[in-house]
């Protein structure tokens, strides 16, 4: 596995990369955004651990860059604690967030929980899948059943859906979600997402106005909530 490492202090550089080769990684460096966005482009990673205060490019500028060409993970590292820079993070499409200080043993559990996630998301897809909450999704038919009655829905509304029921709990931005319906090249605005989620509330929702099924999650996006009664 190949990671790019981006920061500005040395120390963290050194650190981090002894601890990640030391399990096995192997590790690129780079110490500002105009370095590290070249040498992603020219080389393939499997996973960035990006500083968000760099010089040249922030690291805030340098996930947008990257989420237009590619999903490979990306775990942010930042001295900020602030909510509003976690939210604008993972709203721009990081899978993670590690504050400093940090341990560098959380780093490395960090990073191999992130890619046992994504790695499981470019897994097919079920024939069938049935939750506990008495949703059934059949992927070959492109047809959804809530407690044995089917449910009609238009096929951005079975995507979205599909995309969040995949990976219960885990939660989805609303750019990550208009990637998955409409691709990288979509230049339009992300919101469109709030309006195709309320029709599915209104079709799978025993109260749309109080869901429970598909869960908002403020400042961020949505996730799926496979337990809850609908």
């Amino acid at each position: 596995m190949r990671i790019l490492l981006v920061d500005d202090e040395k120390k963290i550089i050194t650190v981090l990369r002894a601890y990640l080769q030391q399990e096995g990684f192997e590790v690129s460096t780079a110490i500002n955004g105009l370095i590290a966005l070249t040498m992603f482009k020219e080389n393939p990673f499997d996973l960035l651990i990006l500083d968000l205060m760099l010089p040249g490019l922030s690291g805030t500028e340098i996930c947008q860059e990257i989420r237009k060409i590619s999903s490979v993970p990306i775990i942010m590292l930042t001295a900020k604690v602030e909510e509003e820079d976690r939210i604008r993070g993972l709203s721009i499409g990081a899978d993670d967030y590690i504050t400093k200080p940090f341990s560098p043993r959380e780093v490395v559990a960090r990073v191999r929980a992130v890619l046992r996630r994504t790695s499981n998301e470019t897994a097919p897809l079920a024939d069938v899948v049935s939750y506990d909450n008495g949703l059934t999704i059949d992927n070959i038919r492109h047809e959804i059943r809530l407690h044995n009655q089917e449910v009609s829905l238009t096929p951005t509304e079975f995507k979205i859906l599909s995309a969040l029921a995949k990976h219960p709990g885990r939660v989805y931005s609303r750019s990550q979600l208009v990637e998955i319906v409409q691709g990288h090249d979509f230049d339009g605005d992300d919101r469109v997402i709030d309006a195709h989620i309320k029709k599915i509330r209104q079709k799978i929702e025993a109260t749309p106005s109080d869901p429970r099924l598909i869960i908002t999650v403020y400042g961020i996006g949505y996730k799926f909530n496979s337990s809850a009664e609908g």
